[in-house]
């Protein structure tokens, strides 16, 4: 009876907690890396802290009605804002020296590589004389494909532009008009539009957004050894 009661008390008495030094740690978020942004017209979006969406910064620029869709017109919109931009003598054409500005002061990562592959093809040899030297085989799509080396822009964009501004000339003829940065902002619309409903939405664009190149996949602290690098987004 007494060994009865016994068992009784244990059963009913609350568990002890586990020691101190045995107790779960708390399981921190990784940490992500910050993410540069390329516009499709070629507007560089720096972020400002951790957990800024850089995207997402310039879809809710371009977005003007706030629908949460981009449609072709505002795509144009917002490419004939940042024309304006870069347009610093306002004559109506990006011309070679505002180029240089762009390409120096306001999006420094383009000057990385080949500027012109997809201004350039295998019909305007001139052309390619007077601008440098043109890639040699295929041209390369819009997107990224096996082959793409992930140069300029097209490290930090949702196409494969390398120089977006400079790959707006379609006339060849060393600046971009105004009328030519607008077909432009039209021709990306429709290669974004993978649905081809006639708007863009931001979760589309993110599933089409590249994993950031390698190195901005550092994080701001070196890694101990044997510790694992943080999942890419």
């Amino acid at each position: 009876m007494l060994l009865a009661s016994l068992l009784l008390s244990l059963a009913q008495a609350p568990a002890a907690a586990p020691p101190a030094s045995i107790q779960s740690a708390p399981v921190s978020a990784p940490r992500r890396p910050r993410r540069l942004f390329f516009s499709p017209m070629g507007e560089p979006f720096r972020a400002k802290a951790r957990d800024d969406n850089t995207l997402a910064d310039w879809f809710a620029q371009a977005d003007a009605n706030r629908d949460a869709r981009i449609t072709i017109d505002e795509m144009q919109g917002d490419a004939s804002r940042f024309f304006a931009v870069l347009d610093v003598n306002k004559d109506g054409e990006i011309d070679p020296d505002e180029i240089t500005r762009y390409e120096n002061e306001i999006a420094p990562e383009v000057r990385s590589g080949e500027h012109f592959a997809l201004a350039l093809d295998g019909s305007d040899a001139n052309a390619g004389a007077e601008r440098g030297s043109r890639r040699r085989g295929p041209r390369p799509g819009l997107f990224r494909g096996a082959e793409d080396v992930h140069q300029g822009a097209g490290r930090y964009g949702l196409l494969d532009l390398p120089e977006p501004v400079v790959s707006a000339d379609s006339d060849f003829n060393r600046g971009v008009s105004l009328a030519e940065f607008r077909r432009a902002a039209q021709q990306r619309f429709l290669a974004l539009d993978l649905d081809h409903h006639g708007y863009l939405t931001l979760a589309e664009l993110e599933r089409i957004r590249p994993a950031p190149p390698a190195s901005q996949n550092a994080p701001d602290q070196p890694r101990q050894s044997g510790e694992s690098a943080p999942p890419q987004r």
